[in-house]
């Protein structure tokens, strides 16, 4: 769909804004601010029925709830009144990921603001809804890019913030700008909602089709009886009903120390907890290691068709970190917090990849896990999840069958993750086409009032 643009542009002198309408002023933004902008404070401790502290955590997609802000006591919110938030204050994150800004409103305001978010205060001339937009576009992420610094983490200083070049036109439509971008997100983020959705239901399939294939096979007819495991039920009357030591070797990764890491991609590569996703290795952030002669380190050489689990945060939002390695891995080596488990002759690889990845191996060890701040699995609870194995080729026939149906499951589930990421370009692009004024707002009607 294409959309008016104003009748005459001019360069606006900045790289990341071009060209705007001729009647918007090009301007720093701390020249539009009431106060200048400020950084939250670091409390030291929470109490009970306090004053709100608003955290970096707390912001979700532009939205924070009131109800689930830990609270600070009174002196110290007295203590840190600078940092007391107003309806209509505009706060960002702005360490390690740069915002989604978040308009404060009245169910926000008198709540206090932690570290990692700034605090940003507009005066008379342009709006907290208008500032919200321009800082959710791609010219500020295109100047955050350019001007953020730190090395672990990005930071961005209230300093470098206050220097940020806007194009603003009047008050007034400013508010249209806003109204437009509301209800074209709206639809856009509508959409999302519903592909997000799509994935999560397919995710909730996959789960399902492996749960039933390694727990009642694929023969319905198949006499079944009772595992004697609350989490299984009943299984094929002929599999056996065994801990998975009996058939399986588990060796945790070594202690390398962290100062021998090296950046030299032509050594080998160290398998670390952050490289072991959901049925993938991520290589994204990558540590080396020179190997010596005779380093007794032959055993932590991982091969194609290995599996690894992650033990430390075994489970994430998108399942179990259970995956296979594969030969563009290698070569690379087993660090400690990460487990690799090899089936025996009785059960297959392949197999145990799938009993691993069912919920089956989540109810086993999650009671011993659950309100701990990392938690943490050992190769010993590996080794005692207790799982049904039928014969070898039953275990075949499985696996075979649970690579056609994942694969169109997965094909499905890219299929959504494409058309999010291309709604969010076009989100992106229209924010930003809106608020360097590349769109002309002023015509544009819901389409409920058009005549």
């Amino acid at each position: 769909m294409s959309f008016p643009r104003y009748p005459a542009y001019k360069d606006s002198g900045v790289e990341w804004l071009g060209e705007v309408p001729n009647q918007w002023e090009v301007l720093k933004l701390s020249w539009m601010l009431e106060t200048f902008p400020c950084y939250g404070v670091l409390v030291p401790e929470y109490v009970d029925n306090g004053v709100p502290m608003l955290r970096i955590n707390d912001i979700d997609n532009g939205f924070a709830d009131r109800n689930t802000l830990k609270t600070i006591s009174a002196d110290q919110s007295l203590e840190y009144s600078r940092t007391i938030l107003e309806e209509g204050d505009l706060i960002l994150a702005v360490v390690g990921t740069i915002g989604r800004p978040l308009v404060v409103d009245s169910t926000l305001s008198g709540c206090n603001l932690s570290r990692a978010v700034a605090r940003v205060r507009t005066s008379t001339g342009l709006t907290p809804q208008m500032l919200r937009w321009i800082l959710e576009s791609s010219s500020f992420s295109q100047f955050t890019d350019l001007m953020c610094v730190g090395t672990a983490q990005r930071v961005l200083n209230m300093n470098t913030l206050a220097s940020f070049m806007i194009a603003i036109p009047e008050e007034a439509e400013q508010t249209l700008v806003d109204n437009f971008l509301s209800r074209e997100t709206d639809k856009i983020d509508a959409l999302i909602a519903e592909q997000q959705r799509l994935i999560a239901l397919l995710q909730e399939k996959r789960q399902a089709v492996i749960s039933h294939a390694v727990t009642k096979g694929l023969n319905p007819e198949a006499p079944m009886k009772d595992s004697g495991v609350e989490w299984l039920g009943e299984v094929p009357e002929h599999w056996i009903v065994t801990q998975l030591r009996h058939f399986t070797k588990s060796l945790p990764g070594f202690a390398f120390s962290s100062e021998g890491f090296i950046q030299d991609e032509s050594k080998w590569k160290l398998l670390r907890g952050v490289n072991v996703g959901v049925s993938c290795i991520r290589w994204d952030d990558t540590v080396y290691w020179d190997r010596q002669v005779d380093d007794r380190l032959d055993q932590y050489v991982l091969s194609p068709g290995d599996l690894v689990v992650g033990l430390d945060r075994p489970m994430i939002k998108e399942g179990l970190r259970v995956a296979r390695i594969a030969q563009e891995d290698c070569p690379c080596m087993l660090l400690q917090r990460v487990a690799a488990v090899k089936g025996t002759k009785n059960l297959s690889t392949d197999y145990l990849f799938f009993l691993l990845s069912s919920p089956y191996f989540l109810a086993h060890f999650e009671p011993e896990t659950t309100g701990v701040s990392v938690p943490h699995i050992s190769t010993g609870q590996i080794d005692s999840f207790v799982v049904p194995i039928p014969p070898p080729h039953e275990q075949a026939e499985v696996v075979a069958f649970l690579s056609v149906e994942l694969k169109a499951i997965q094909r499905l589930t890219e299929e959504s993750s494409r058309s999010i990421s291309l709604l969010q370009e076009r989100r992106s692009a229209l924010i930003s086409a809106a608020v360097t004024g590349q769109i002309d707002v002023r015509g544009l009607v819901p389409e409920a009032s058009a005549g």
